[in-house]
């Protein structure tokens, strides 16, 4: 965050007093202000000025600005600012606006997250006035918490339009909301508004940004083009809205109708004393899409489209929120939350080679365990070559894999895509530990660079995440591979994950992650569990 000191003292432009500063975002800072002259209540919001508008004139800015909110205030009255003044400072942009009811949702959200319903209210006001705003061809291009008034009843108000709107200037405030496109300089349109209120709603319910700023614009822009997103833990029924928003490719995010549908019928639900509706919300389907590149874990998706408001909800927009690595680490489990993998491969026919496979090195579960990455493969500090152990048994996925479980082990989640990616995690009731299997379609050639952009990715976005020890080259079954473990948190629960991700073609490829509790980690019955997945997993027709 960048903080601009600005003397109380001083009147902006002459005119206008600070009275209170009430919120504050990297690049922009808000204050409650008096007009001195009328001595009518004011605020105030001083941005950095986006490069396009230092190129323009001071009096064609203004008009810009103050015609887009009067334009607004036409249509939405009373819930766009209405701007009076626009004052140019060097590099940055006052605009003097009515003072709107209430506080800034970025003061708001200060005091932690709110529930998924205040959250749909919020988020359902505000997609009303950008639908509004798009209605009459404007683009915010600017949105964020600091632009949002919340009203103790739940009304808003959203200021800011006219700083950016649809221009090829990356947006210089507030950059954790910028959209991909915004932060790889593209510009925006009403998809940008779109991923901006998705991550807002993830911040509301989250308490916290979907990506955090990272202390400057360019390496918060790296973030947003880069780094997966963890699905939202906390947002209940309102999750697919906001993750279908988050989608990278703004062709692909849910359109403004979808999510309106969603949030209504989430705020009908709990009218009717129904906390979480179960045949209220729309599904989000696949429909083709052009294939992406991606890494371990990633599965692309493609546009959603309505399939009948009554059906229960199918959560398949997974995947639009992990250009860099696959779903949260912590997603879903034998027996509820727990770590998702990122570690993915693809399918595709090829011969098969040696069924045998060694186990990783065993290394202590609290500190990094020093190993060449440019080695062939991992020490084998267990192998297991006979029949399973009799406490398992020959699974085969509709899909295609098989592997050996343990008994009672089964799917507990299912993530499909148009292109025939798909990711299946495998546990039981009551068990802590999961084996997850992903097939991709769209890896890099080296498995060892797969594996250094998720572990680039987890590093930044993941709790209390640490590697242990180097990414390893190996030989799986005939393939060219790697293996990479790491540790994180998950809840009160420390975390150990042993990913194997392998390459079956040009492109296509598998992988392994299997995740237990740290400290149970090098169990005997533990380790013959991840020797036995090791040697007896076939993918597709290998």
């Amino acid at each position: 965050m960048v903080k601009v000191q600005v003397s109380t003292d001083e009147l902006v432009a002459g005119r206008y007093r600070l009275l209170e500063g009430v919120h504050h975002e990297e690049g922009r800072e808000g204050w409650h202000g008096q007009d001195v002259e009328s001595e009518r209540p004011v605020a105030l919001t001083r941005s950095r000025l986006p490069a396009h508008l230092r190129e323009e004139a001071e009096l064609r800015t203004a008009v810009r600005i103050t015609r887009e909110s009067e334009a607004l205030g036409l249509v939405c009255p009373g819930r766009v600012s209405v701007v009076f003044d626009v004052v140019e400072d060097k590099d940055f942009l006052w605009t003097v606006t009515a003072r709107p009811e209430g506080v800034p949702l970025s003061a708001l959200l200060g005091h932690g997250p709110v529930d998924y319903v205040r959250a749909a209210r919020i988020g359902l006001g505000v997609l009303d006035v950008l639908g509004a705003a798009h209605q009459e061809g404007i683009t915010h291009g600017d949105l964020s918490p600091g632009q949002i008034w919340v009203e103790e009843q739940g009304g808003v108000t959203v200021a800011g339009f006219g700083l950016m709107g649809a221009s090829a200037s990356p947006r210089l405030t507030a950059p954790s909301y910028a959209s991909p496109e915004q932060a790889r300089g593209e510009g925006g349109g009403p998809a940008t508004d779109l991923w901006a209120l998705g991550a807002i709603m993830y911040a509301m319910v989250e308490g916290r940004p979907a990506i955090r700023d990272r202390g400057g614009l360019e390496a918060t822009f790296r973030a947003v083009e880069r780094l997966p997103i963890r699905a939202p833990l906390s947002a209940g029924p309102l999750s697919p809205a906001i993750q279908g928003l988050l989608r990278r490719d703004p062709v692909e995010r849910v359109p403004e109708s979808v999510v309106r549908e969603a949030l209504t019928r989430i705020l009908k639900a709990e009218l009717d004393d129904d906390s979480m509706p179960t045949e209220t919300l729309p599904i989000f389907r696949d429909l083709d899409a052009p294939p992406t590149r991606r890494v371990w874990g990633k599965v692309p998706l493609s546009r959603p489209v309505l399939l009948g408001g009554a059906l229960a909800v199918t959560v398949v927009c997974f995947a639009g929120l992990t250009a860099a690595g696959g779903l949260s680490e912590r997603g879903t489990s034998a027996s509820g939350p727990a770590p998702s993998p990122r570690v993915s491969a693809t399918p595709s026919p090829t011969p098969s080679a040696s069924p045998s496979s060694t186990v990783p090195q065993q290394a202590p579960s609290t500190s990094p365990s020093p190993s060449s990455s440019s080695s062939a493969s991992p020490s084998p500090s267990h192998t297991l070559t006979e029949d399973p152990p009799t406490a398992f048994f020959r699974y085969t996925a509709p899909q295609g894999f098989s592997v050996e479980l343990p008994k009672g082990w089964k799917p507990v989640r299912t993530e499909n895509s148009a292109d025939g990616s798909y990711r299946v995690t495998l546990g039981a009731s009551g068990d802590p530990r999961t084996l997850v299997v992903t097939y991709s379609t769209q890896l890099t050639s080296d498995p060892v660079a797969v594996w250094r952009e998720v572990d680039t990715s987890l590093r930044g976005d993941s709790i209390a995440y640490e590697r242990l020890g180097d990414i390893r080259a190996v030989t799986y079954q005939g393939y060219k591979g790697a293996d990479m473990e790491w540790l994180s948190t998950n809840g009160q629960v420390r975390e150990r994950t042993f990913g194997r991700g392998y390459l079956i073609g040009d492109h296509e490829g598998f992988s392994l992650r299997w995740t237990t509790p740290a400290a149970d980690w090098d169990t005997a019955a533990n380790r013959a569990a991840l020797a036995t997945f090791l040697r007896t997993f076939k993918g597709g027709s290998q």
